[in-house]
């Protein structure tokens, strides 16, 4: 039961089942023998499903009652308590590191930034989501209330992630935009405002056509933007 109700919240979702499965496919199909790392991982549902591959997988988060889920599950990765700009491990010590549409929820987005960077082998990767939502000033009232509901403290596009990664020694290999056209935003926002997960899942059937217009509009803004980074050799 713990996988079906883990499923339903993760996978029968209308951004979070293309968006984390972008980022998965970035890491690679085969995981067997690196350290995966997610930073505010939850119940830990997306790090299993990199342990499923065969990464040893790691996920950090502060809440405690979700990581109490998150050992249920069938694929359940390491759970560890932890404050995502204080990350409780070593230097250089992880192959990968994963990050879901968790930066623009913390006070010191730049601060976690380089936190990932740190425990991050030279030549790992780094993939992550963030929220862009880069025509939120054509609908205020809706980006107000995505922002009070879901505690945003800032959006980001690929340029300024690009410039803080490139601070912490990581170069962007390439990124992807979501809910690029103007009317998939709008809807992005709209379900986020008014229709929370509930809305999110219920429009679990929309993927193929929000996917189709993606693929029409250009990649240069959209609700979430999506992007993988590699780190120097010697950086920090």
């Amino acid at each position: 039961m713990p996988d079906v109700v883990a499923f339903a919240g993760h996978q029968i979702h209308v951004c979070r089942y293309r968006e984390a499965g972008t980022l998965l496919n970035w890491l690679g199909a085969d995981l067997r023998g690196q350290v995966v790392l997610d930073v505010a991982g939850g119940d830990g549902y997306w790090a299993g499903q990199a342990r499923r591959r065969g990464a040893r997988a790691v996920s950090v988060d502060l809440a405690r009652h979700k990581m109490l889920r998150g050992r249920r599950l069938r694929h359940a990765p390491a759970l560890l308590e932890g404050d995502a700009l204080r990350l409780p491990l070593r230097d250089a010590s992880v192959d990968k590191v994963m990050s879901i549409c968790a930066i623009e929820h913390f006070d010191d987005g730049p601060a976690a930034l380089r936190e990932m960077a740190r425990v991050l082998k030279p030549g790992g990767d780094l993939v992550m989501s963030a929220d862009c939502l880069s025509r939120r000033d054509a609908w205020p009232a809706l980006f107000e209330a995505h922002r009070r509901r879901y505690h945003v403290q800032a959006t980001y596009t690929h340029r300024t992630l690009a410039a803080l990664l490139g601070e912490c020694g990581l170069d962007v290999r390439e990124h992807r935009y979501q809910f690029r056209s103007r009317a998939a935003e709008r809807g992005y926002l709209a379900l986020s405002a008014h229709g929370g997960r509930f809305g999110f899942n219920a429009a679990a059937p929309l993927i193929p056509l929000v996917s189709l217009s993606d693929a029409r509009t250009p990649n240069d803004r959209g609700s979430i933007v999506l992007l993988r980074a590699r780190k120097r050799d010697g950086g920090t």
